[in-house]
């Protein structure tokens, strides 16, 4: 890998450090975060109070007993969440935190973060975690959608976000024409438009998220290296096994 990474690493220099802040892409400089999403608490809101919640942990206390949705354990979204838990609160307090959303599960986990919001709106549970894009594409389809989100952990680590990102691989063929690409995409001009395509935020701290996007508020996102999600997602996986989050 490493014709790859010294290429990668001389992008970085040109831009990379200059458009992506560095929390956002690898620390070995091998890809590049372009958009970001946040993976939030939604409510639904006849049933819940702003003031009840606060935290991804909060989720595992007793008020919430059958009244938790979430995704399926099998998608990385989620073992990302449960990775970043590792990594800041140690694996015997993660353990105890996804324990808690499994037993106050309202139902069994759904394929889908589109099939998780439904569920709610339809009656069963009365909280979820789920990527802000999914419940934007539902606000955009029904105006009138009886949820909203929350911004947890905003006195703690922030906001669980994930990126959609690239990199250019050991063998491309145009290398060069591939860096222009991504530089072009973690530019100005072409962030705000990226991003706004799928309803998540620029990973360019320079330029505003769409006024749809903005108008959800503002939060403190966490600034874990996304990267750490990969080292610690095999443990990850194994303490949603053990903890029965299927």
């Amino acid at each position: 890998m490493q014709p790859m990474r010294a290429f990668c690493s001389l992008f970085l220099q040109k831009c990379w450090k200059k458009n992506i802040p560095a929390h956002l892409h690898d620390p070995q400089n091998l890809w590049v975060g372009l958009s970001v999403r946040a993976r939030t608490i939604v409510y639904h809101k006849d049933r819940v109070k702003p003031e009840e919640l606060s935290s991804y942990a909060d989720l595992a206390e007793p008020q919430w007993k059958g009244r938790l949705v979430l995704r399926t354990s099998k998608k990385v979204y989620n073992q990302s969440l449960v990775a970043s838990l590792i990594a800041e609160r140690g694996e015997t307090e993660a353990e105890r935190i996804v324990k808690g959303w499994v037993d106050n599960l309202a139902v069994a986990p759904f394929s889908s973060d589109t099939k998780t919001l439904e569920a709610m709106v339809a009656g069963v549970g009365d909280g979820a975690v789920v990527n802000t894009y999914y419940f934007g594409r539902l606000l955009k389809d029904n105006p009138e959608l009886p949820l909203a989100i929350f911004w947890p952990d905003q006195s703690g680590a922030g906001v669980h976000i994930n990126v959609s990102g690239a990199g250019v691989t050991k063998y491309a063929k145009n290398k060069t024409e591939a860096v222009k690409l991504l530089e072009w995409l973690s530019s100005e001009k072409a962030q705000g438009q990226f991003a706004a395509l799928n309803m998540e935020y620029p990973a360019n701290q320079a330029i505003a998220a769409d006024s749809v996007v903005a108008a959800w508020g503002d939060f403190k996102g966490n600034s874990m290296n996304v990267a750490k999600y990969g080292e610690y997602q095999a443990d990850a996986i194994k303490l949603m096994d053990r903890a029965g989050y299927k």
